[in-house]
């Protein structure tokens, strides 16, 4: 079956941040008084919508935080987010940019999707010259579904808007095991875990991907098999 369509993750997929927004989440949960570190924030809330991330997070910990608690630490991390933003040089990952061409040229569908909300995400492809329509298709976010990964709802809304028959013609990538777990829980024809963001090659292995790779052109000699 022809594809027709790759999804791509953004934060440590296709989008080189540093991990700016894990480490603002750390930041905020320390801030109030849940202290625990990037690994920790890294293993447990990479690739998720960032309010499930927290809870996530704070429940895979020793420490607690009541619901309005959890609340105000988001509000306060979506704050301290834009404060960081405004000053960070974001850049695209080595090979995104040919990647996502070279894919073009062949008929293939860019998706990018992420765990961000739509105001966020947006500011990022705004910092890095991205528009749908040019560099990529389409951009799918935590707010524009029901459900966030490891459910399926953004790939099966990427599916519709841009009107392919079958998730058996689309591809995933990302840097975290939530990722891949998305993928597969869409019925994506490869689900592909890489090394450049979140999660470790051993960590991604514990998702069952289909391949691991170390770069996003990597990607395209699977792709070619």
């Amino acid at each position: 079956m022809q594809i027709q369509c790759v999804v791509f993750d953004m934060a440590g997929t296709t989008v080189n941040e540093d991990n700016i927004v894990y480490k603002t989440l750390q930041a905020a949960l320390n801030h109030f008084n849940v202290p625990v570190d990037l690994n920790h924030v890294l293993l447990h809330g990479a690739g998720k919508e960032k309010f499930q991330a927290i809870k996530d997070i704070i429940s895979n910990s020793p420490y607690t935080l009541d619901e309005t608690g959890q609340l105000e630490a988001f509000n306060y991390f979506l704050a301290q987010l834009d404060n960081a933003y405004l000053n960070f040089d974001v850049t695209p990952m080595p090979g995104a940019e040919h990647v996502f061409a070279a894919l073009k040229q062949t008929g293939v569908k860019v998706v990018l999707n992420t765990g961000y909300n739509r105001a966020t995400a947006e500011n990022l492809l705004k910092k890095l010259g991205w528009a749908e329509g040019e560099q990529i298709d389409l951009l799918v976010t935590a707010s524009d579904v029901l459900h966030n990964r490891p459910m399926p709802d953004m790939i099966l809304y990427a599916m519709d808007k841009l009107q392919i028959a079958d998730t058996k013609q689309m591809v995933k990538i990302g840097d975290s095991c939530i990722d891949i777990e998305e993928g597969k829980n869409a019925g994506c024809l490869l689900n592909i875990g890489i090394t450049t963001g979140a999660q470790t090659e051993t960590q991604l292995m514990e998702a069952k991907p289909d391949y691991i790779v170390h770069s996003l052109t990597a990607l395209l000699e699977i792709l070619a098999k």
